[in-house]
């Protein structure tokens, strides 16, 4: 079996079944006859829907809307004919892999693929269909910003895969790829704004790499905002990217638990900090300023943070930025098991944290929080 059943009374096209229906067109690929029909009987209520097995010559000659991959990405064969279809790949605005089996180089290996969201672990039919849906307000992106913001979201995602992947494999680290995604970002914010960027992040992504992506691009606002110079934006955008380095040696089921973590789970992830700073510490074109804001971008004036427990003087300006935009990320991340938090709320917590973090800087904030 090659192609999927999809919607009733489908029609042939290329070999291919597919509804004649007005509803946007999916693609689905699959290793194996099961994944395949098991991904299209999802999608059939919503969308037009053609599948095809990666093991068969692709037909499809329509450009879908959406690509949906089910694959091993463990598994070489796999890999190659994902890459023979590159091109038409290319051509979806979106493309969603579903793995089952949450790692880091899973999703690392994704991202290099193409994707534009990767989803680990059991296939969840709502988070599936909310992947490939419009934003609830599509009308606050406009169709000649969207594209741009998609290439800056590719090009930062590829980045931190691959800075995950080298931790993970032991590699050396393509600083230079992670500064030159940190400034397409910043370029993109430049022209178009915060909003849609901060939009555009959570329709495509999720977990540690949405996160990742955000505080980038808050970072960014937020130095922009300040009116700081080209190069001081630079250890900005720099230090938001490498940030959580550290979190690479941390399972994914850990990191993007939805329930509570218990006592173990939190002293492990209290170990990324460190963990990216002795990653990086060994790194070509690494500066001082970019090694203390990893370490240390837990740490509060008050002493409380960790993991050396700093105090107010001993906390340099790009963590103190780094920090309130990291806070404010976590904050108004989507994740799939609780709602987003408005970001005037969000701004309420950091006024909240009296003493743990600088005061002018939290006013100062309140632009790129609320209005930017």
């Amino acid at each position: 079996m090659q192609n999927a059943p999809t919607a009733p009374r489908p029609t042939k096209r290329d070999g291919i079944a597919v509804t004649a229906a007005s509803r946007p067109l999916v693609h689905v690929l699959a290793d194996s006859s099961d994944k395949l029909a098991g991904v299209c009987s999802i999608l059939q209520e919503r969308f037009t829907v053609a599948g095809e097995r990666l093991d068969a010559e692709s037909k499809l000659s329509q450009v879908p809307s959406a690509i949906v991959i089910r694959a091993e990405l463990r598994d070489v064969d796999n890999i190659a004919a994902i890459k023979k279809r590159a091109g038409k790949l290319a051509k979806a605005k979106k493309r969603v892999f579903l793995l089952e089996h949450a790692s880091h180089v899973g999703v690392s290996q994704a991202y290099a693929l193409g994707a534009t969201l990767v989803l680990p672990g059991t296939i969840n039919r709502a988070r599936l269909l909310a992947g490939l849906s419009d934003p609830a307000n599509p009308s606050s992106v406009s169709s000649g910003t969207t594209a741009q913001s998609d290439n800056a979201i590719e090009t930062g995602a590829t980045a931190i895969a691959s800075m995950f992947n080298s931790v993970t494999l032991g590699q050396p680290l393509d600083v230079n790829g992670a500064k030159e995604a940190g400034r397409q970002i910043a370029d993109r914010i430049t022209r178009h704004g915060l909003t849609d960027w901060l939009m555009t992040v959570r329709r495509h992504h999720e977990g540690t790499y949405q996160h990742c992506l955000l505080v980038t691009g808050i970072t960014i606002d937020f130095g922009l905002s300040l009116g700081v110079g080209k190069q001081d934006l630079e250890r900005l955008y720099t230090a938001a990217m490498f940030h959580d380095i550290g979190k690479a040696q941390i399972p994914l089921a850990i990191l993007d638990k939805p329930d509570r973590l218990d006592a173990a789970e939190r002293a492990l992830i209290k170990t990324h900090p460190a963990a990216g700073y002795e990653f990086l510490k060994d790194q070509d074109g690494i500066s001082p300023e970019i090694l203390d804001a990893v370490r240390h971008h837990h740490e509060y004036l008050d002493g409380s943070g960790y993991p050396d427990a700093l105090c107010a003087e001993s906390i340099g300006d790009i963590v103190r930025i780094l920090t309130i935009s990291d806070i404010f990320a976590a904050l108004i991340e989507h994740r799939h098991y609780k709602p987003t938090m408005p970001r005037a709320e969000a701004y309420d917590v950091l006024c909240g944290m009296d003493g743990k973090l600088e005061k002018a800087l939290v006013h100062s904030f309140k632009q790129v929080a609320l209005t930017r």
